[in-house]
């Protein structure tokens, strides 16, 4: 789950399940807005990503896929390095869709950014 854009990221799932998905990333000037601070839109790309990992992992067979159709994410703390950790458990999975919440947190421990995001559980028919 660490090829092409989740590569660009520069993420590493340290944990992938139906129960939770756990990654870690070490922040840089890569990860930077024109101030200095990491780009909100990292934030929102690994809260989809790691919420899209344990949706796939819950809604899985032959024909099944997950996509996203909403996701809010907040910016709670600015960082410019370090090492982030996020972690996404499941609020609600149904037939039809799932809910996830997702935190990020920063070395010291504090809230960074928290997001949530709905799929839709797919099916597309099998031949």
């Amino acid at each position: 789950m660490t090829t092409g854009f989740n590569e660009h990221l520069g993420f590493t799932i340290t944990e992938s399940g139906p129960e939770r998905v756990a990654a870690t990333v070490v922040l840089g000037p890569e990860h930077h807005q024109p101030f200095g601070i990491v780009h909100g839109g990292v934030y929102c790309a690994i809260v989809e990503t790691l919420a899209s990992i344990g949706g796939s992992e819950y809604w899985t067979g032959p024909g099944r896929t997950v996509v996203g159709v909403n996701n809010n994410t907040d910016f709670l703390r600015a960082v410019s390095e370090g090492t982030l950790s996020a972690e996404a458990l499941p609020i609600h999975r149904g037939r039809t869709q799932q809910l996830w919440a997702v935190t990020l947190t920063g070395e010291d421990g504090k809230l960074v950014a928290r997001g949530q995001v709905r799929l839709a559980n797919l099916e597309r028919p099998t031949e």
